[in-house]
């Protein structure tokens, strides 16, 4: 539900870089030109509304208490006991190939990424428990890695197409899949915590944004918006239940409080960390 404003270079390093921006909750249409009536407007007109549109969105990012996130210093890749055993990505810097085999678990499979799931979630509520001013994302990547390969299990993103994590962090403007680094969270931030593990051969994945200190209104209710948004789409899932009708619901509820969505996509559960069954098209 995050709407690109404005392009940027791609941030992997340590290096101190402004990284991209985006705006949290773009409007699903602009209403600052009339859509009915004798006289259509030009396509001139309209671009020039949308100009206007998006630039009144880059002012309000640069209106807001904290200034536009930038990169701190990426510290070296964590170790994971040799005893652990590790997805097949992990020898590799290429990003997997999609599978060509749909995931379907027979009722032991079923078990297993339960447990892989179950573990995730215990580890993500533990990371939010970490959200407060001053402390880094890479503390928080330190600590999600400990309890992880404690309970025997491997941490999903590191190595991951050479993810150099074992969590992923994505603060404010950063969209997703942020790296953890020593940059200190701010009163006022919002933090997406993305943990996923593989245990027992199956990956188990969740997420969840938190509030770091006294957040902004329209940032709280973006959290709040999509949580419900999840909770909606979790109410429709049972045997039979399309892909594009839990995009449908999560949509409709967004568009209630002006937000889009960019894309509908799952991944991170079963054997595999991508297959065709994880890949919904709407």
């Amino acid at each position: 539900m995050l709407q690109k404003i404005s392009p940027s270079r791609f941030l992997f390093n340590g290096d101190k870089l402004t990284p991209r921006k985006y705006f949290a909750g773009a409007p699903t249409k602009f209403t600052t030109f009339p859509l009915s009536g004798k006289k259509k407007p030009s396509s001139l007109r309209i671009k020039r509304c949308i100009i206007c549109r998006i630039q009144q969105l880059q002012n309000s990012l640069e209106d807001r208490i904290n200034p536009p996130l930038v990169c701190g210093r990426v510290s070296p890749r964590l170790l994971v006991p040799d005893h652990i055993p590790k997805p097949t990505y992990v020898e590799s810097s290429d990003v997997p190939k999609i599978s060509s085999e749909l995931q379907i678990p027979d009722s032991i499979g079923i078990v297993k990424m339960k447990k892989a799931c179950e573990l995730a979630a215990r580890v993500l509520d533990y990371a939010g428990t970490l959200v407060r001013p001053f402390v880094t994302t890479d503390e928080i990547d330190k600590a999600v890695h400990q309890m992880v390969i404690e309970s025997g299990a491997y941490p999903s993103p590191l190595g991951y197409g050479g993810f150099p994590k074992s969590v992923c962090t994505s603060v404010n403007e950063c969209m997703f899949h942020g790296i953890p680094d020593s940059r200190p969270l701010q009163n006022g931030d919002i933090v997406n915590i993305d943990v996923a593990v593989y245990l027992d051969g199956y990956h188990g994945d969740t997420s969840k944004t938190f509030l770091c200190g006294d957040v902004d209104e329209s940032l709280t209710q973006l959290v709040k918006v999509t949580q419900e948004c999840l909770e909606k789409g979790i109410s429709v899932c049972k045997d039979g239940a399309s892909f594009k009708h839990i995009g449908k619901i999560i949509s409709e509820h967004a568009a209630k409080y002006g937000y889009n969505m960019e894309r509908f996509i799952g991944h991170g559960v079963g054997t595999n960390q991508f297959s065709p069954l994880e890949r919904p098209s709407l």
